[in-house]
């Protein structure tokens, strides 16, 4: 189940309050992705983001990320559905900063604006979905739901908007897009091509069979 927005309160917890429950955290991590407590009360740790992507992304070749010139090579593909990424954050770190982080270390180019982090969550038996808005701060609710992602765990969608913001990308990943799109209608075309093409010798097949003289 879908739900708008994240409307949960944000307690403020002290740092003593802080202090306990990363060490009732680290007591039931199993994957060794514990959190670590600063002195200054910033505490840092780790959130795995599971990427929901339904559209095309667009991902700068790695030689453009270098000391050489760029070589403005940018490929547009669809990513597998599922991926999850580990990025290690701080406590200080919004949902926007998120975002951007987890585009930049993939060298994805789209604007991060055309993207949403959601969190799933199991209440009562059923699996909620919620859009959290930009000023949450991801490692907190990571932290106040324990390490366990079957309690909770982050989402990577597009924004859902009702339809596509096609102003919002470059003509490159327009191209791109129109690129697939006439690859997968091709696709799609010989695949019916191929299905009648059997259909028609069979029939032939059928026909010569009947009017073979017996």
């Amino acid at each position: 189940k879908d739900v708008q927005k994240e409307r949960e309160p944000h307690v403020y917890l002290s740092k003593e309050e802080v202090k306990e429950k990363i060490q009732s955290y680290n007591s039931s991590v199993t994957d060794k992705l514990k959190m670590t407590l600063n002195a200054n009360g910033i505490y840092t740790g780790f959130i795995k983001v599971q990427m929901e992507l339904c559209r095309p992304i667009t991902v700068q070749s790695s030689q453009s990320q270098g000391r050489c010139a760029p070589s403005n090579t940018e490929t547009a593909f669809y990513l597998p559905d599922g991926c999850v990424n580990t990025l290690h954050i701080s406590s200080t770190n919004t949902v926007r900063e998120v975002i951007e982080a987890l585009l930049k270390k993939f060298f994805v180019a789209d604007n991060p604006a055309k993207f949403a982090l959601y969190k799933r969550c199991h209440k009562e038996d059923q699996v909620y979905t919620c859009k959290l808005s930009d000023r949450e701060h991801p490692l907190y609710l990571r932290l106040v739901a324990g390490p366990k992602t079957e309690m909770l765990s982050f989402v990577l969608r597009e924004h859902e908007t009702g339809e596509v913001m096609w102003e919002a990308f470059s003509i490159p990943e327009l191209q791109n897009f129109l690129r697939i799109l006439d690859k997968e209608e091709n696709d799609q075309l010989q695949i019916l091509k191929n299905r009648y093409a059997a259909y028609r010798g069979k029939l032939e097949e059928a026909l010569r069979g009947v009017l073979k003289p017996g």
